[in-house]
């Protein structure tokens, strides 16, 4: 039998934690690493582990990473503190731990709260890694999607786990503005460039793959509303990629007389 140890990373996740801890006891380890929360999120871990340390947030990955390393055991189920696995999904990993993994890693389909109700089940699921042999794997450096990357056999499991995130559009606005500025950044480091015409035409083109091709329209007016924020998202990377690149050669100053020329020092000597 395979050993087991699920890995949280929380703050302030008072409201979620209990439901996701509650669906993992079973689990041969459970370590919860808190980035000292101020409410009473590091109490209810302790009510199912006393495994919970305490560091400072490092930046999704590297916290995850982190927690990854704390754990005793060389197979890992990583979540995060709003997630849920399902009776059915609990079923095949146990099953799967019993039997021993035939992979280095496994996907698991995620269900989405949409702001008033759940995914209709019609609707085409993201697969994430989640359950892998940590020995083969550790998380990647995107500061905002931080994921795990393993090498070696990849398998799907086919129970859904729950993501109760988006409980509201004004949370899911202010998550995806704060996740278009932490992408910027990392594009300004891999020295990515920005087209200002990646916002006129790609964010149609994100609506149309999230309400169409992923059947988002089953959901309603959620998914209309839904699909309509991942699109404003794709415009924000792009624009606010182009916005930063802008300020390199204007400045920050609002006023004309005050931003550095844009002439070619061909122009600047006739123009003298």
């Amino acid at each position: 039998m395979t050993q087991l140890s699920v890995v949280v990373t929380t703050f302030n996740n008072e409201d979620t934690l209990r439901a996701c801890l509650d669906a993992v006891r079973w689990a041969d380890e459970i370590v919860v690493l808190d980035s000292h929360s101020t409410d009473a999120t590091r109490g209810i871990a302790a009510e199912y582990t006393d495994r919970v340390p305490q560091h400072e947030f490092l930046g999704y990955s590297k916290q995850k990473q982190m927690a990854i390393d704390l754990a005793s055991h060389d197979w890992v189920l990583l979540l995060d503190a709003d997630e849920v696995v399902s009776p059915e999904l609990q079923t095949e990993i146990q099953q799967l731990m019993q039997s021993g993994p035939t992979a280095d890693g496994y996907t698991l389909p995620r269900s989405e709260q949409l702001f008033w109700r759940m995914n209709h089940p019609a609707c085409r699921m993201n697969h994430f890694l989640r359950l892998f042999d940590r020995r083969k794997g550790q998380m990647n450096d995107i500061p905002v999607h931080a994921a795990p990357v393993v090498e070696g056999r990849i398998e799907r499991l086919q129970h859904v786990f729950y993501h109760f995130g988006e409980t509201d559009i004004d949370s899911k606005v202010h998550r995806l503005n704060w996740y278009s500025t932490g992408l910027v950044e990392d594009k300004v480091r891999r020295g990515k460039r920005a087209n200002p015409w990646t916002c006129v035409f790609y964010p149609p083109l994100v609506f149309f793959k999230s309400f169409i091709l992923k059947s988002n329209y089953r959901n309603g007016w959620a998914g209309f509303i839904g699909s309509a924020c991942m699109a404003f998202y794709a415009f924000l990377k792009y624009a606010k990629l182009y916005e930063h690149e802008e300020r390199q050669t204007y400045g920050d100053s609002l006023l004309p007389s005050a931003a550095p020329s844009r002439m070619t020092p061909h122009e600047t000597k006739h123009a003298a």
